[in-house]
């Protein structure tokens, strides 16, 4: 009985089973053909016409044209980008007109609940951003404000962030002077990295090893050569100048100003608490012109506790100067009380017209830098030297 065809493919054995038993073999392979094109004249253009493979009327080709977008607020296809936070836009206003630039456009607000929002209102793609900021007070605002404007320009996919901080917060918080206190700058620098900056620019840093507290490149730069320009200006002899330092931490900063200052002498004003303040002063100032050189001015308190001192000591005249001015309470009581013949700062803090007094002198860190900005964008090397001041009488 033959069988059916379920059952023939069941008897029927399987493919692989019939090439194990060598029912089925391969075909032998044939050797490659190879095939040779027969060589013919290029086409050439006839009477000036390009050749061209004609086509149906009904599918005319017609060329297409990439359209080309360019952003009309970048002037000459630059990738310099400055964008202001809120903390100090006169500053960087000032920045951006000596690099000849327009700040960037910014969206920065607060909630309701206090949270801040920023939005960059034109593309940064590839661009080098330079975010002016100070972290001065009220510095937590200023700082978180900060750490928003990096991260939104990292995820705007700009190819270098440079966090441009006038003014660092927390920099006098960089050691542990007793057990179980914090390293706040240590950490404000982490956060600063972390945030997404490829580089950090400052002014006047409190101590000079703070700069090893970022895992990034820093530019350090001081603002002394600004205040130096304004002190040559004025008609005071040089054998008549002597620095004096308000503390002994700020010896070597004094030392360098006297050095640059006609290689003026230096007097330090040192202060011992033994149950109460004793201060005493090293150094002769009688009968001279004191300049008390120091990076910040807070409360005022060391300042004008020695500017006493050398009044009782006989100096003639005392001028002081400082880069930040903090001015916390009660410090314009204190530097108004006419201790000082003049009290020169720079602009790296806003100053608040109720703040100003006869006596303030405000100079101007602009031209600083912006110089140093561009420097970095070009890729050039500086010492930290002015290129040119400005200043202005308040």
């Amino acid at each position: 009985m033959p069988l059916s065809y379920s059952a023939a493919a069941a008897a029927a054995p399987s493919p692989l089973a019939a090439r194990s038993r060598g029912l089925l073999r391969r075909p032998p392979r044939s050797a490659p053909v190879v095939v040779r094109c027969k060589k013919i004249d290029q086409l050439r253009a006839v009477n000036g016409i390009p050749p061209y493979a004609p086509v149906s009327n009904r599918s005319l080709l017609s060329p297409v044209t990439l359209p080309i977008i360019r952003d009309a607020n970048i002037k000459n296809d630059t990738r310099l980008r400055i964008f202001s936070g809120t903390a100090n836009p006169s500053l960087s206003q000032e920045i951006a007109s000596y690099l000849g630039l327009e700040l960037g456009k910014i969206n920065i607000k607060r909630f309701a609940d206090g949270e801040i929002y920023v939005q960059l209102q034109e593309s940064v793609r590839g661009c080098d951003v330079f975010l002016v900021q100070p972290t001065c007070p009220p510095a937590n605002e200023n700082l978180m404000e900060l750490l928003i404007m990096i991260d939104a320009c990292r995820r705007a996919s700009a190819k270098n962030i440079t966090a441009v901080i006038p003014y660092f917060g927390y920099a006098r918080a960089d050691r542990k002077s007793q057990g179980r206190e914090s390293i706040a700058a240590k950490l404000v620098a982490n956060m600063i990295t972390e945030a997404g900056a490829n580089r950090v620019l400052v002014c006047d840093l409190h101590s000079s090893q703070a700069m090893g507290y970022f895992d990034i490149p820093v530019d350090h730069v001081y603002g002394q050569p600004v205040i130096l320009d304004y002190l040559a200006s004025k008609t005071i002899c040089s054998d008549d100048l002597v620095v004096v330092s308000p503390d002994v931490g700020g010896v070597a900063r004094a030392r360098a100003f006297a050095k640059k200052l006609s290689d003026a002498p230096l007097a330090i004003v040192d202060k011992r608490r033994h149950g109460h303040n004793v201060m005493n002063l090293i150094g002769d100032v009688r009968g001279k012109v004191a300049v008390m050189m120091d990076d910040m001015i807070d409360t005022a308190g060391t300042i004008a506790k020695g500017a006493e001192l050398l009044h009782q000591e006989g100096a003639r005249e005392v001028y002081a100067c400082c880069t930040h001015a903090v001015f916390s309470p009660p410090a314009i009581e204190r530097l108004s009380s006419g201790l000082f013949q003049e009290v020169i700062i720079t602009n790296t803090i806003p100053l608040k017209e109720d703040k100003s007094f006869p006596q303030l002198t405000i100079l101007s860190v602009a031209n600083l830098l912006g110089e140093t900005i561009w420097r970095v964008h070009d890729d050039c090397s500086f010492t930290g030297e002015v290129i040119g001041s400005q200043q202005t009488k308040a």
